[in-house]
């Protein structure tokens, strides 16, 4: 199967050339020489690292990812503290989507304790003002964004499918509600990136990232998944159609560079919940299309001369340098082009 090969190559390559035993987590580039990237503490990258294992284990069954996920669990555990929750609701509800499918996948209680406690910690996040929503930073209750709002809808929807808590799924229409009234476009269903930055009120119209487009995908996928309410997945689609349109180049369809660091991972996150969105509505080509197009390129121009890595730019090779980031959302392109691959959908 040619996507899952692909994939395969590129799990070997990220564990090859960024896995660091020393600390039990992922050198954050390459190349890090004696360990001099590690520096700074990615928590939020080494969340996507425990989805791309994840990912990884599923596809294949091998034991191997689930001994790399456990090690993996125990230095963030490390790393942070000997605790998982931080300042930053965005970070935890990352952290929390990737440890709860992590024990989905594998059964491990751990993982689940993790993501059940995190959870905890985010739902303090929501308050009054802006009139709701969950804040992005513990130190800044008003400013309100879809990166702090739409995993938590994804995390909550998922925790009341896995538990069946009532409240759980309350908490995800709620906050999918304020997201969607206060940073959707409701001409085009483009999807803002926060309020209130400044303390002014202002909505930052002119941030315009994948990442924002991903987790709101995302979170209406999910919701139609347990609801089987249609207007969740009608708005996933449109706002797929507005990524579509503003973000890929209109030539060729292949995403923008969104830069190295953090930046790094918006695609990344778009194209995880464009394939959920895939999933759910097989006749519609055009999610399919948009992925195989970027994967096509991705593999055919955005790979490395030697080894499987990948850069901000999917149809360039990448420099010298090569962030994790990047090279997590490489791999995951590759992942979910093999799930469609599995469903007959590419």
């Amino acid at each position: 199967m040619l996507w899952m090969d692909r994939a395969d190559q590129a799990q070997q390559s990220l564990d090859r050339l960024f896995w660091n035993s020393g600390i039990n987590m992922y050198d954050i580039e390459i190349p890090c020489p004696d360990g001099a990237c590690n520096t700074i503490f990615h928590y939020w990258w080494m969340a996507h690292a425990v989805d791309v294992l994840t990912d990884g284990y599923l596809r294949t069954g091998n034991a191997g990812y689930a001994q790399r996920l456990s090690s993996l669990h125990e230095g963030i555990r490390v790393k942070n503290g000997g605790a998982y929750p931080n300042e930053l609701y965005d970070d935890m509800e990352w952290m929390a989507i990737s440890w709860l499918r992590a024990y989905q996948a594998t059964g491990v209680e751990p993982f689940k304790h993790t993501a059940l406690e995190l959870w905890e910690d985010i739902k303090t996040g929501w308050n009054d003002q802006m009139g709701g929503g969950i804040a992005w930073h513990k130190k800044q209750p008003g400013y309100k964004n879809t990166p702090a709002n739409g995993p938590a809808v994804i995390l909550a929807a998922r925790l009341a499918r896995e538990f069946g808590r009532l409240e759980d799924l309350d908490w995800a229409v709620r906050i999918y509600h304020w997201l969607r009234a206060n940073l959707v476009d409701p001409e085009s269903g483009f999807v803002w990136d926060g309020m209130n930055r400044g303390g002014d009120g202002s909505i930052d119209k002119d941030w315009k990232f994948t990442y924002c487009q991903g987790v709101f995908i995302g979170a209406g996928v999910e919701l139609f998944r347990i609801t089987g309410e249609l207007g969740y997945v009608k708005d996933a689609a449109r706002t797929a159609m507005a990524a579509a349109e503003q973000l890929a180049d209109p030539s060729d369809g292949i995403l923008q560079d969104e830069g190295e660091g953090d930046g790094g991972l918006f695609k990344g996150i778009f194209v995880r919940y464009l394939t959920e969105l895939a999933l759910e509505t097989p006749d519609d080509s055009v999610p399919a299309e948009l992925l195989r197009r970027n994967a096509e390129s991705l593999w055919l121009r955005g790979k490395a001369e030697e080894g499987v890595v990948f850069g901000t730019n999917w149809s360039k090779q990448p420099g010298e340098k090569v962030t994790l980031s990047a090279q997590l959302s490489g791999v995951f392109l590759l992942e979910r082009m093999a799930v469609l691959e599995g469903k007959g959908l590419v």
